[in-house]
């Protein structure tokens, strides 16, 4: 029974002896069947199938039925499975990338718990834990190719819900939807930050952005999750990959405002120093420049209060109908009341 999942854009698998690359296949093939998500980069699959092998003992097809678990006394520490994968599957990785295979190899695996720690309860960095395989994963791999087999996985796991089912699912919970002054509607991945910017579109722009458009948005997930790139290079802006881009971009075409607005949860306000570099990356923008900063409440206001800028504005979500102005006279004079 052979099931193959492409890793042929893997440099290091392509030049693997077939046998060694029969055998990835097949641990890969497993793995999705025990619910591992099988996403990522081959090369990344491929490390992770590598160290699965490793901690089961396993260095060909055949040793799959005989393979060593938790109760069998065997597990090797994250050196030792370098030492492993080096010398059984062609592999050359350095032994001070020990922290790599807890972190990124085996990190699907022990949060699934079909990998387990030898000793569960030492510290991270405990240089005699080890990792081994959960007898109850063990148990199918031994029989692996017998008649229905994956129907005894589903009877064997039918009470423990797959890390990739799991992991779908929080993806899908754990997501912003923000509708734009167009009309269209973008989906953010949660988090204070996110939802500011969310504020920023469907709360400060209908009140303050003259009917602006928006043209830039960046997720922390995905830096360019909104992109009008042809509008912004009319404008002459500057280059859309730059590292200082803002959180939201919008413009004005009745104001020929162009918005240039930050979103403050864990990084800074537009300070002096970030105006002088905006100022210089937009000296030859044909709009012209409103600097915001953007706060979820006035306790993160007060923080960083003191780093804003003069020549910009303020606005803060939990106070939505109101800006403060940090532009010297430009504003002076009494509040009449309308």
């Amino acid at each position: 029974m052979k099931h193959y999942i492409s890793l042929d854009n893997s440099k290091t698998f392509s030049e693997k002896p077939k046998a060694i690359r029969d055998l990835i296949n097949t641990t890969l093939y497993i793995l999705d069947k025990f619910g591992i998500p099988i996403e990522g980069t081959p090369r990344r699959l491929e490390r992770m199938a590598i160290a699965f092998l490793a901690s089961g003992d396993i260095k060909k097809i055949s040793d799959l039925q005989a393979i060593k678990d938790l109760n069998s006394g065997y597990a090797l520490k994250t050196r030792d499975i370098i030492v492993y994968v080096n010398k059984y599957f062609g592999e050359n990785i350095s032994s001070g990338s020990y922290d790599d295979i807890r972190r990124k190899d085996l990190k699907l695996l022990t949060v699934a718990e079909v990998v387990l720690q030898s000793s569960p309860n030492s510290a991270t960095n405990d240089s005699t834990r080890g990792y081994t395989i959960n007898p109850t994963y063990a148990e199918l791999v031994r029989s692996y190719g017998s008649k229905n087999w994956e129907q005894l996985i589903a009877d064997k796991l039918k009470n423990i819900e797959p890390l990739s089912k799991k992991l779908k699912r929080d993806r899908e919970i754990a997501k912003v939807a923000v509708t734009l002054p167009s009309g269209g509607e973008l989906i953010f991945s949660a988090g204070e930050h996110n939802d500011l910017q969310k504020a920023i579109i469907e709360e400060f722009l209908p009140r303050y952005g003259h009917g602006a458009e928006v043209l830039y948005v960046g997720d922390t997930s995905d830096k360019y999750l909104y992109l009008e790139k042809k509008e912004l290079e009319k404008l002459n802006f500057f280059e859309i990959s730059h590292e200082e881009l803002p959180d939201v971009i919008a413009y004005s075409k009745k104001k020929n405002w162009l918005y240039l607005i930050e979103a403050v949860h864990s990084s800074g306000p537009i300070s002096e120093l970030r105006l002088i570099q905006l100022e210089k990356l937009t000296k030859d923008c044909k709009a012209d420049i409103v600097y915001v900063t953007t706060f979820l409440n006035r306790p993160k206001f007060r923080q960083y209060m003191t780093d804003i800028a003069w020549e910009t504005e303020v606005w803060i979500a939990d106070n939505p109908d109101h800006l403060v102005h940090f532009n010297g006279d430009k504003f002076l004079g009494p509040y009449k009341e309308k």
